[in-house]
């Protein structure tokens, strides 16, 4: 759909990115449009956004916090969309839950309006989704026919941590064993592994006053996916990429071989052709000594 806002032309989806995809993740987001705009469904950012919350309030009566969220519906209401697709895990649930609430309850959308006196009030009827909710719209059929240099052999643990999953009204996918990632990574000719830890927290923000806790849960999830095989971790969540690399950091030399952890649109990028020098350093050997295909190579 093509709309307008502040006199700026969108054409595509409507998309949020978040803090941290604009300094520490900015390899997600930059693989993310590549793969967006490969498949025909460019991801157009809204002009004006805010930080979502980060975290979803956890008391019924605490409206407050949803009013970062609230601001960004109104900015896709403003636009005459519909929908809002979110990459990073944590705003996809914080804005999700959001707008599931004050969607159902008026009376909750009427309080928020009447504090935010510089937006437009908020009606209802945005529905946010996850960037792997590509599935729903044109199948992975259609990512697998996009593949020009497929990730053949390429054994990958698909890590899910909490705000994928959970809670169930906010889930993208079964609560319990989750497959939403390893079908992406399929249609892109990887292998995934079984991976029991799929869905088991990192630790978090513990990393903040408890690193130690953090550390030892994200240790967990990585010696899990080294005991099924696996060559990379794939995550939709920067929080969990970085507590996972900090984990690995910490433990070198203590029973699990290195992997790489990246972001699940930086191996999709991979496979459809993205240059080799815009791909992260950490995959790029592997790229040039296994994946066969049309995709430009580029330099280092």
């Amino acid at each position: 759909m093509s709309t307008e806002e502040d006199g700026v032309m969108m054409n595509g989806i409507a998309y949020f990115p978040g803090c941290s995809l604009k300094d520490t993740a900015s390899g997600f987001e930059a693989t993310a449009r590549y793969v967006m705009e490969t498949l025909g469904l460019p991801l157009q950012e809204l002009q004006r956004w805010t930080c979502c919350g980060t975290v979803s309030s956890l008391t019924t009566d605490d409206l407050m916090h949803h009013v970062a969220s609230v601001r960004t519906l109104v900015r896709v209401q403003d636009l005459g969309e519909t929908e809002l697709v979110a990459l990073c895990s944590m705003c996809y649930n914080t804005l999700s839950r959001t707008a599931r609430r004050v969607n159902a309850r008026p009376e909750d959308r009427d309080k928020i309006n009447q504090f935010m006196d510089r937006e437009n009030d908020y009606e209802g009827g945005v529905t946010v989704r996850h960037l792997l909710q590509i599935r729903d719209r044109i199948g992975w059929d259609a990512v697998a026919d996009a593949v020009t240099r497929p990730l053949d052999g390429l054994r990958v643990a698909c890590y899910y941590g909490c705000t994928l999953v959970r809670p169930r009204e906010a889930a993208i996918d079964d609560v319990e064993r989750p497959r939403v990632m390893a079908d992406a990574m399929e249609a892109a000719g990887a292998s995934p592994i079984a991976f029991p830890f799929a869905a088991e927290c990192c630790g978090a923000y513990q990393v903040v006053d408890r690193r130690d806790l953090s550390v030892e849960r994200s240790y967990r999830v990585l010696q899990s996916a080294a005991r099924g095989g696996a060559e990379v971790i794939v995550t939709a969540c920067p929080l969990c990429q970085h507590n996972l690399q900090d984990a690995q950091r910490e433990m070198t030399g203590q029973g699990v071989d290195e992997l790489k952890i990246l972001y699940f649109t930086e191996l999709l990028a991979a496979a459809m052709g993205m240059e080799i020098d815009r791909l992260p350093e950490a995959i790029r050997p592997w790229i040039r000594d296994h994946a066969d295909g049309e995709g430009p190579q580029g330099g280092a």
